[in-house]
């Protein structure tokens, strides 16, 4: 079987996109970040989801974007705002998280003769980000292929998006086709430490209207003021 890179935050779309990965036949490393964010719980998530699925090989990479700052994820100077409808990218974007990340799958995908990589962007109930867009992976991709030692040689890469044109409700029902337990993920933007989440950033407030959309019963624990 073919091996596949799989970007894991311990989220909703995230796990989904390994459980594709894992239902199209491809042997599963997983790859997470301590990259500086404030609530670590998603770690702990994503170590556990990682288990469930059987994948070969689960790593932690620590790097510090919270050095950097200018998000709301990182920095202790900017809180984390309620969801509010806007066009603007918001304060919770990450400069260059997503750049960043896949250059530490592709440096993977190297090491292990990989040609695939999976993540789990989303280009439709997602918060606005630059680095979700279609337009960007493509990008990424035929930089990837100028970039390798496998390239190079003549074994392409590709960046694999499953979630990337559907709905949030879209997700929770392909997920749940592949028997996701989705109270064991964790995609709230200020958890606490027993994982519970806040219900009103905007990862909660975009996770609980799919459950809604789809009329079934949201898994997810909230804190008790939510």
């Amino acid at each position: 079987m073919s091996k596949a890179i799989v970007l894991l935050s311990g989220g909703l779309d995230s796990t989904t996109t390994l459980a594709i990965a894992k239902s199209e036949g491809f042997d599963c490393y997983a790859l997470s970040f301590d990259y500086g964010q404030k609530q670590k719980f998603e770690l702990i998530s994503a170590k556990n989801i990682a288990k469930q699925f059987g994948v070969l090989e689960h790593r932690i990479m620590r790097i510090s974007l919270a050095d950097i700052g200018g998000s709301a994820l990182t920095d202790p100077l900017i809180d984390i705002p309620s969801y509010k409808e806007s066009n603007d990218i918001p304060i919770t974007y990450v400069p260059a998280r997503n750049t960043i990340f896949l250059s530490f799958a592709l440096a993977w995908a190297e090491v292990l003769e990989s040609q695939s990589i999976f993540i789990g962007v989303n280009a439709l109930d997602y918060s606005g980000y630059p680095d979700c867009r279609p337009e960007y992976i493509k990008a990424y991709e035929v930089m990837a292929n100028l970039a390798t030692k496998q390239s190079v040689e003549g074994n392409k890469l590709n960046i694999y998006t499953p979630l990337i044109n559907l709905t949030k409700a879209q997700i929770i029902t392909k997920g749940q086709n592949l028997g996701i337990d989705y109270s064991n993920t964790t995609s709230c933007y200020q958890a606490n430490g027993s994982g519970e989440a806040c219900g009103t950033c905007d990862a909660c407030v975009l996770r609980r209207n799919g459950f809604i959309e789809l009329g079934i019963e949201d898994p997810t624990k909230y804190q008790q003021n939510n």
